[in-house]
């Protein structure tokens, strides 16, 4: 049997999403090996720990491991350090609870960084279907720009091999976890497998502005704390022409993703929590 690769699921009040999260491990084919599957539920009220711990005899059914732990405070950084405890070093996978895995995801990534050197990597992402006209159109022109076009973003899902791991030691109290890891190694060192995985959106346009704001509050987080990292970070931003041309061509989008932009600019970040979706 292969070494377990151990997959992380940081979790707060995720009823609505675990159990659908949990069925696409489970699902996954056969190159994915043996999993240690830790559900860090964080202060949740909901059944998120009675729905995930429903799941373990299934695991164990394909020679894997499910662990539910009930922290009784909030906190994603918090949570995925408590995961880690006791872990020895190996491939490590950091994923979001409302996160669906195609099958034969988990065994690409175990194949992707079964290098020695430090590696990062990630699926190739695919935004779920927006239930709010607001939230398509946001999505439909969001995955038109280079960040995501240009793949790797590690939104949602990430992965490390065990010198990859060693880039750091426990997760720092900050907003942006994903790219915090995303920007400690160099675009060479990041890979971006063929199988999916599927994000949902937020829905709606407050809430996409609060994540928006949210967003922009972890970047400038990080750019304080840790600058250095920023060499990491070649993104192109979108020239004018390019900006232009979407315009023309998806105006009805360009004008929802341009207000939500807008909203965000003209109100202080809020410091409340509010998830990515």
């Amino acid at each position: 049997m292969n070494v377990p690769v151990a997959i992380i699921i940081p979790a707060h009040n995720e009823a609505h999403y675990i159990e659908a999260c949990l069925n696409a491990l489970v699902a996954q084919d056969d190159t994915a090996g043996a999993m240690r599957v830790i559900v860090a539920a964080n202060a949740c009220t909901d059944a998120t720990v009675s729905l995930a711990r429903a799941k373990a005899n299934e695991f164990e059914k394909r020679d894997s491991r499910l662990e539910v732990l009930d922290l009784p405070n909030p906190g994603k950084t918090a949570a995925l350090n408590a995961a880690e405890k006791g872990l020895e070093p190996g491939l490590r996978i950091y994923l979001d609870a409302d996160i669906i895995c195609d099958p034969d995801l988990i065994g690409q990534i175990r194949s992707a960084l079964s290098p020695t050197k430090a590696l990062y990597a990630t699926g190739s992402q695919v935004v779920s279907t927006a239930r709010t006209f607001v939230t398509r159109a946001y999505a439909d022109l969001w995955q038109q720009l280079p960040f995501f076009k240009d793949g790797t973003t590690g939104a949602g899902l990430f992965a490390l091999n065990a010198e990859g791991r060693r880039r750091w030691q426990a997760f720092p109290a900050i907003i942006s976890d994903d790219t915090f890891v995303r920007l400690n190694f160099a675009p060479s060192e990041r890979i971006e497998v063929p199988a999916r995985y599927h994000w949902p959106m937020i829905e709606g346009f407050s809430n996409l502005a609060k994540v928006r704001r949210r967003q922009d509050a972890g970047v400038a987080e990080i750019r304080s704390l840790y600058p250095e990292l920023l060499e990491n970070d070649h993104t192109e931003w979108p020239s004018l022409r390019y900006l232009l041309a979407l315009a023309l061509r998806k105006p009805l989008s360009f004008a929802v993703y341009l207000a939500v932009h807008i909203a965000v600019r003209v109100r202080r970040p809020a410091s409340e929590w509010t998830r990515g979706r």
